[in-house]
């Protein structure tokens, strides 16, 4: 703490520093934690716990499945530290959520934010906080900034949370039955960038966090717009999913389209499996994802591999022929009838059959945009 010469504490800023600082902390980073937490310490974690009512070892587990370090008995917590444990406990109690789902929701709920909270400070804040003038320190910025941007973000955060649980509870009450909640049947997608060991060994660091961050973004934008899921981003990798074989096949190509006019870009290859998936905190598991995972590293680049359930749905849904043949057959029928022919969105070609370790024989299908018909 900084004392003037009339002891009140303040510092050179005219701001006065948190009570219980320790001498070895920076004033600024705890003004900071007092203002985004809304709160000063105040407890021990003991004193927090028992203040929540709960015992130290739930609290314990609750704390660490949502990031926090141990912190021994320093008095670092806050009121909201010990509302949060209240409403976790208080789930339980009233038997809406068992012990070991509320650590999910804890751990869920933690490593997603955290995630967020990372990327603000390392590419948004850190931005913004660069002095405007010469002479100015990046302390006399970031507590100002920090504190008009505080409330937007946090209201921005509670509208994507509310909008992305809304589209999730959808998906869950459309499922056709309680099992289906968990193992869903989906369509899911890796997309790999070819070649990216290679291109860190050559590329500046920053340059490669640039190729990543528009690939990410490219991908989530594509992904979105044709109405699946992003699940994860891998840095060269991304994971995608979709309820419909046929968004799925229109992702997958656009993601190809787009990175092949894109110069900067490196080639991409996709593979695709449908079947049942078990959905664990926003990720997807089971051998579906396993198969769609191999399906992409045996792909040609620029070239989409589908497992054979994935194009048996695609014809199943007229989106595809089983082969050109009867395709041809088909539009030859329609001209006798005098009707229309079937119009085929996509095409699929059988590839050699091969072994995929851990799965056995597979038989990929090589997917592509079909031509439509001359007029």
């Amino acid at each position: 703490m900084t004392v003037d010469d009339t002891g009140s504490g303040a510092g050179e800023d005219g701001r006065v520093d948190p009570p219980d600082a320790d001498p070895g902390e920076d004033p600024l980073a705890l003004r900071l934690e007092q203002l985004i937490l809304g709160a000063e310490r105040r407890y021990t974690p003991f004193q927090a716990a028992r203040s929540a009512g709960v015992s130290m070892e739930l609290a314990s587990r609750f704390w660490r499945a949502m990031g926090f370090a141990d912190i021994g008995q320093a008095k670092a917590l806050t009121e909201a530290d010990v509302l949060a444990l209240r409403r976790l406990a208080g789930l339980v109690e009233a038997g809406l959520l068992s012990e070991a789902m509320a650590v999910q929701v804890a751990r869920s709920t933690g490593q997603t934010t955290a995630r967020l909270a990372d990327w603000q400070i390392d590419s948004f804040l850190e931005g913004l906080t660069e002095p405007p003038e010469p002479g100015m320190t990046r302390t006399e910025v970031t507590y100002p900034l920090v504190e008009l941007l505080l409330p937007e973000l946090e209201e921005f955060l509670v509208y994507v949370w509310r909008r992305q649980l809304a589209a999730a509870t959808g998906r869950v009450v459309q499922a056709a039955d309680d099992e289906e909640m968990v193992d869903r049947r989906l369509c899911v997608g890796f997309a790999d960038l070819v070649g990216f060991t290679r291109l860190t060994r050559r590329m500046e660091e920053e340059e490669l966090g640039e190729l990543v961050e528009a690939f990410e973004t490219t991908a989530a934008d594509l992904v979105a717009a044709r109405g699946g899921r992003l699940v994860k981003t891998l840095g060269d990798e991304v994971l995608f999913s979709a309820d419909d074989a046929a968004v799925a096949a229109e992702i997958a190509l656009r993601l190809i389209e787009t990175m092949a006019n894109d110069e900067t870009m490196p080639e991409l290859r996709v593979g695709i499996a449908f079947g049942t998936v078990t959905t664990r905190m926003g990720d997807v598991f089971g051998t579906t994802v396993n198969l769609a995972s191999r399906l992409t590293s045996i792909a040609p680049r620029d070239a989409v591999l589908v497992d054979s359930a994935f194009a048996e749905e695609l014809i199943r849904s007229g989106e595809a022929p089983a082969s050109e043949a009867e395709a041809a057959e088909a539009a030859v029928a329609a001209e006798k009838e005098g009707e229309e022919p079937p119009v085929y969105r996509f095409a699929l070609q059988p590839m050699w059959q091969r072994p995929v370790r851990g799965l056995g024989v597979v038989e990929p299908w090589l997917l592509t945009r079909r031509a439509l018909p001359a007029d």
